[in-house]
């Protein structure tokens, strides 16, 4: 099964998931730091996830720095910031197959690992 793990190799949250999730060689790992998202590969996600909004990360640091939450964001908006900085990524977003996981939570990780050993 192909697909594509969007990670931060920074993140220990990241790394605890990835050695939990054990990804064979099928699976590519792009750490979004050193190799950001193109458009193209945001656009190819938000087809997945329905939404830039789903993807987009309300945890991040410059999100709460920048006071984004008291603006009514819109979905180009989203898109803007999640091009312009790696930290407004939900992490990790798993692509496997024609499936998305996005976030870290237990029933996201437990969805992913499944789909990874079928």
């Amino acid at each position: 099964m192909k697909g594509t793990i969007y990670y931060l190799s920074s993140c220990d949250t990241c790394k605890r998931i990835l050695k939990d999730l054990a990804p064979t060689k099928e699976i590519v790992l792009q750490d979004i730091k050193s190799s950001p998202l193109t458009a193209k590969q945001l656009d190819g996600l938000k087809v997945k996830a329905g939404s830039y909004e789903a993807l987009f990360s309300k945890r991040a640091r410059l999100y709460k720095e920048r006071k984004l939450k008291e603006k009514t964001l819109t979905e180009t908006d989203y898109c803007n910031l999640l091009l312009e900085h790696y930290t407004f990524l939900k992490r990790p977003v798993m692509v496997i197959g024609e499936e998305i996981f996005i976030g870290n939570t237990k029933n996201v990780v437990a969805a992913a690992k499944e789909a990874l050993q079928t």
